[in-house]
């Protein structure tokens, strides 16, 4: 197929499940492929095209399942990724975002007073806040918690791959339910 109006290879398609819910981001050509297949069906299509020596057609900008697929719901994995993303790279004691090269997490109570590493006891923490608080309590230390730590949910796991910076607008009526909602 030719490229025409500037396709390229890294052309996203967003692949919805037959309940409309987000599944996955696909490349054009996986897409194309799914609709000549007769697995998916497309539900918008971009302003690009591609050609062969016998067809014309518009890349789909997004595509659903024919057949609805179930869900794996595992637990989350506990780990320092996920710890910084549950946290949206915030310390927790002093509100700043960073990178995660800046970034360590930090045992609420220390392990030297028989705290345990968990989701309800580790926050993301600064260097310099974790140092200020040392094997205190954030309370002896002066510290207090932006937000109690929690366990995320499966469904936190599977909507935060697509917490995407600036998605395609013909995505956002999809994509709505993976922005934090304002108290």
């Amino acid at each position: 197929m030719k490229h025409r109006k500037g396709v390229t290879a890294f052309e996203q398609v967003l692949l919805l499940n037959a309940s409309f819910e987000p599944l996955n981001i696909i490349n054009w050509k996986r897409a194309i492929k799914l609709v000549f297949l007769g697995k998916v069906e497309v539900v918008k299509e971009s302003e690009r095209e591609v050609r062969s020596v016998s067809i014309s057609m518009r890349v789909p900008s997004i595509v659903r399942l024919v057949r609805f697929i179930g869900l794996n719901r595992k637990e989350v994995k506990f780990s320092r990724e996920n710890i910084y993303a549950r946290d949206r790279f915030q310390c927790q004691y002093c509100g700043r975002r960073f990178t995660p090269q800046n970034l360590t997490y930090d045992h609420i109570i220390p392990r030297s007073r028989g705290g345990v590493t968990e989701w309800s006891n580790i926050v993301t923490c600064c260097i310099p806040c974790n140092r200020r608080k040392g094997g205190k309590t954030p309370e002896e230390a002066g510290l207090s918690l932006i937000k109690r730590p929690s366990k995320p949910s499966w469904l936190w796991s599977f909507h935060s791959r697509f917490a995407i910076q600036n998605p395609p607008p013909s995505w956002r009526e999809y994509l709505f339910w993976s922005v934090e909602l304002v108290e």
